[in-house]
């Protein structure tokens, strides 16, 4: 194919799969998983920020469940559309830095990640993230390329929404600088306004979190520490947390494509002395060995370092398709065929005699929600009067969302929030009211010690599997006396 004609492809197979994926999710016969649940009602009260992430994850549901709805793909919808958009923003740095080839193949590599596969059938902070963070590279190269001030205002602007997102966006902005000051024709910048200017207009744009969060005693950054590990003491050296991350980012690329990233890696030095390809290092490595100490003091999560795939997806194309063509295609080709298997392995385990159990579902998490909620409708419509009260922010979120109850609250009788329920909402206010509180244990004493009396109303099972199913006792608490 001639160069130019290859975003035509790309756009056909983005298409394609994000069809698959709007399929495989009504297929699958899941419910939400509880962070998306979270996030639903989050946007049901758009506010500037909320305890545990930024507000941009919110705003975009409400945008789109506005339009279409709170139906399962609706709220799912944002991550179903960012993640094809960064594959066209890899495109265009492919094609700034290399060649169309080049950007072709890392927008399909992109696409085709096991990181991208699993997480683009929920929405989370990672899809707004990739996009502002490919975006933000994007501009940058063309900034530093041109006199002007447009394309630095943009690269800043996307940093901004970026850290709206997720706060991870922070980490581009050591990079940026790093290239900036190691490259000869690009430090004149460090004598300009723009630059500067640029990275004002970030903090400008995420301002309004920051203000969120000093109102209500910096829920966020108390979190981020908390997961973390930040201020711990004595964190200590745990190898073990650092292999785990270390092989989630090898499975997160994908087995044949983390090999040749690993490759390319380890010839750094020789890479380095390409322009284009140095970098693309610029913007792996110090994230990469951020987060690599991270899990190696604390502790790390795997999809802490995710931007670093957005260079990697250019980096292995780059290094590697003149040569060793057929290893990018055998990546991408096993990418595609495990994440379609993982799709499909409940079809899979029935086609073949094998009975899914806990241990053997990867979508456990997202079962049994649905009938939870509706057998727990019926004590809600009995006590109409009463606040909905769970134990834990996963009842609490499904049972929102399902449930629409008028008034709910988490049970928070003092110390520090742990969710963004404990935060928000409160019971001191309700001397005297009714509770209906549902939990996990089958019996609640300290919590029945609160009100005038109590009165068990009945238990639920929800059976999964054999070895998996979700349980709930459900207590009518009269006249609350306060914490």
């Amino acid at each position: 194919m001639k160069d130019r004609s290859l975003v035509g492809p790309l756009a056909l197979i983005a298409a394609l799969l994000t069809t698959y994926r709007i399929w495989v999710i009504n297929h699958l016969g899941i419910d939400l998983y509880v962070d998306e649940a979270y996030y639903w009602g989050w946007s049901q009260n758009l506010d500037w920020g909320y305890y545990s992430k930024p507000p941009l994850i919110a705003a975009l549901i409400a945008a789109s469940t506005a339009l279409l709805g709170n139906g399962l793909v609706a709220i799912k919808l944002p991550s179903l559309l960012l993640y094809p958009a960064t594959a066209f923003a890899l495109y265009a740095l492919g094609c700034r830095l290399y060649s169309p080839r080049i950007g072709f193949w890392a927008g399909l590599g992109f696409l085709s990640m096991p990181l991208v596969a699993a997480l683009g059938l929920f929405v989370s902070t990672d899809a707004p993230l990739l996009l502002c963070w490919s975006l933000a590279l994007l501009f940058l190269l063309r900034a530093l390329e041109r006199d002007g001030w447009s394309n630095w205002l943009a690269c800043g602007a996307m940093i901004g929404i970026g850290l709206m997102s997720k706060y991870t966006m922070a980490a581009f902005l050591p990079s940026a600088l790093l290239l900036l000051t190691i490259d000869p024709h690009h430090r004149r910048w460090l004598a300009r306004p723009q630059p500067w200017v640029a990275l004002l207009l970030a903090f400008a744009v995420l301002s309004p979190n920051l203000y969120w969060n000093w109102a209500h005693d910096f829920p966020t950054f108390r979190h981020t520490a908390e997961i973390t590990r930040v201020g711990h003491g004595e964190r200590g050296l745990h190898p073990g947390q650092l292999g785990e991350f270390l092989g989630a980012q090898w499975l997160s690329f994908g087995p044949v494509l983390g090999i040749l990233l690993a490759w390319a890696l380890l010839r750094s030095r020789s890479l380095a002395r390409t322009p284009a390809h140095r970098t693309l290092l610029i913007f792996i490595l110090p994230l990469l060995l951020l987060v690599s100490v991270q899990a190696l003091t604390g502790r790390a999560n795997g999809n802490w370092a995710a931007p670093i795939f957005v260079a990697a997806c250019l980096l292995v194309p780059a290094v590697f398709l003149k040569e060793r063509k057929r290893w990018v295609i055998a990546g991408i080709a096993f990418n595609l065929l495990a994440s379609t298997a993982a799709y499909h392995w409940p079809d899979l385990a029935r086609a073949t005699g094998i009975e899914l159990t806990a241990k053997n579902d990867p979508f456990k998490r997202a079962r049994g929600w649905i009938n939870l909620a509706e057998a727990v409708r019926p004590y809600l419509a009995a006590h109409p009067g009463a606040v909905m009260v769970a134990e834990d922010r996963e009842l609490i979120a499904h049972l929102v969302y399902r449930l629409h109850p008028t008034e709910y609250a988490a049970w928070h009788p003092g110390g520090t929030p742990i969710d963004h329920y404990e935060l928000m909402t409160r019971l001191d206010d309700k001397r005297g009211r009714d509770i209906l509180y549902i939990g996990r244990k089958a019996d609640i004493p300290e919590i029945a010690a609160r009100f005038a009396s109590s009165e068990k109303l009945g238990k639920i099972v929800v059976p999964i599997h054999k070895d998996f199913r979700r349980e709930v006792h459900i207590f009518l608490l009269r006249d609350f006396q306060g914490y």
